[in-house]
């Protein structure tokens, strides 16, 4: 069985496991999740997520609204080109 096909066979319930064991690190019957469990289960929470959820509803999405054109955020500084300067100065 190949990557897709395993991605196609996990089912909602399956997906809510996965998920759980990720989040509290054990299993329904209380045995821990090893780190590598860990990571096959994130793995698998996010490919089901990119096949079956819209991006608003996928683990770990933020919402960061949008700006209209000229709009500017509620913070108490300047939005001027001297600000993209020193945002590519921090990035060095």
């Amino acid at each position: 069985m190949d990557y897709e096909q395993l991605v196609d066979n996990i089912t909602p319930t399956i997906y809510e496991g996965l998920k759980r064991a990720v989040e509290i690190g054990k299993w329904p019957d209380g045995r821990a999740v090893t780190p590598e469990q860990r990571e096959h289960c994130m793995a698998g929470v996010i490919a089901y997520d990119l096949k079956a959820n819209a991006e608003e509803e996928r683990v770990g999405f933020i919402d960061r609204g949008s700006k209209a054109e000229g709009e500017v955020c509620g913070d108490d500084h300047s939005h001027d080109e001297s600000d993209k300067d020193q945002v590519l100065k921090w990035a060095e």
